[in-house]
């Protein structure tokens, strides 16, 4: 893969580089990765034991960025990271990677109860994709962040706005009922104006 695949000007990878050349202390293992050409390099760091993580970060984007589905797996493991910037420079990533089992292991990220804090950037991802997977899991999330003071509200405004953005008339009810929260309800507003009249 080349390095033209990720042109300059791609924001999220400058932001990858710049974020990681510290926590690699711009090291000459940092500086190889950013611009072999080797696949086969890349995937090696994938598998590789004691790797460490800004190592496969870099490996798993560049890869998945030029559609090579070996970083898939890495990739899913980013989004669902603590840390919101991993989840950035992964979703960017996944999108981009076109492997059809992405919308579904989104979907999973998204409306897993356990990991509602880290939901944001797989709610994201699947109102990107406009996968079957999108609308549904968007509902279901929605649907259990609707109760009084949720603290997880931004990943409720994000299905709100996905939803809108999908335009799905399925979604109706849950954005309803979603219209008398303060934080969600004009976006809720908007995303039913954006649905298909009944």
């Amino acid at each position: 893969m080349s390095t033209d695949t990720l042109t300059v000007m791609d924001e999220e990878y400058r932001s990858l580089t710049h974020r990681l050349a510290d926590e690699a202390g711009e090291s000459a293992a940092y500086r190889r990765l950013l611009v072999t050409d080797d696949d086969e390099e890349l995937a090696q760091v994938l598998i590789e034991r004691e790797r460490p993580l800004w190592a496969r970060e870099i490996a798993a984007f560049r890869l998945g960025c030029g559609g090579d589905r070996r970083a898939f797996e890495t990739l899913v493991l980013l989004l669902n990271h603590r840390d919101p910037e991993r989840c950035v420079g992964a979703a960017h990533a996944l999108a981009r990677l076109g492997d059809p089992r992405t919308p579904r292991a989104a979907a999973a990220l998204a409306t897993n109860s356990l990991r509602t804090a880290y939901a944001l950037h797989p709610v994201r991802l699947l109102t990107e994709l406009r996968a079957p997977e999108s609308v549904p899991a968007l509902m279901r999330t929605l649907s259990r962040l609707l109760g009084p003071d949720e603290p997880h509200w931004r990943v409720a405004l994000a299905c709100v706005e996905g939803l809108g953005r999908l335009g799905d008339a399925r979604a109706r009810p849950v954005l309803e009922a979603a219209l008398p929260h303060a934080r969600l309800g004009e976006a809720a507003e908007d995303a039913l104006s954006r649905l298909p009249a009944c």
